[in-house]
């Protein structure tokens, strides 16, 4: 079974760029897994934004919005998931999943692969939504704590910086 590192935090606050550099500091063919369906023009800016800034750090872009763990079968892989947010709101919305399945489909990446780098959106709070969005929040946070409880490394983006939370003294690179 491959490691897990958690990366989280906020939007914009870096979670993405640093977790392209773990996953680009460590040894392996190099995965990056897009999860995003863009809707929006920020949606295509964000995503352009993404490929300038991981340019040169020898990743394969593969787009699964829905399924992770058929994606690879090289034992020596490091995966970067951009972002466990998106890939649980496609599955919830889109295919009606549970976020159990989603965890389950991560699971199974992590198992084949070396080193899974996940990045995922945390602190949000499912107040003063609708019900939808509730669930959808809840589930996040659902799975969020199960990644964490499953990594060996998880790190928390505050003020753009890094905040180990675990795992702080492994050297995995």
């Amino acid at each position: 079974m491959g490691i897990l590192i958690l990366v989280s935090g906020e939007n914009s606050s870096g979670k993405s760029l640093f977790a392209e550099k773990i996953a680009a500091r460590c040894t392996g063919k190099h995965y990056y897994i897009a999860t995003m369906i863009p809707k929006t023009e920020d949606n295509y800016i964000r995503i352009k934004k993404h490929k300038k800034q991981r340019e040169g750090l020898g990743f394969t872009d593969l787009e699964l919005p829905y399924s992770l763990s058929e994606a690879l079968n090289e034992s020596d892989s490091v995966v970067l998931i951009e972002d466990v947010s998106n890939l649980l709101a496609n599955n919830i919305f889109d295919k009606n999943k549970s976020a159990d399945e989603v965890f389950n489909d991560i699971l199974q990446l992590i198992k084949k692969s070396k080193i899974v780098v996940a990045v995922t959106i945390s602190g949000l709070r499912s107040r003063d939504y609708d019900e939808e969005t509730v669930m959808y929040i809840d589930s996040l946070n659902e799975i969020n704590q199960k990644l964490y409880n499953e990594a060996l490394i998880a790190i928390k983006m505050k003020n753009g910086k890094p905040v180990f939370e675990k795992g702080e003294n492994y050297d995995i690179f």
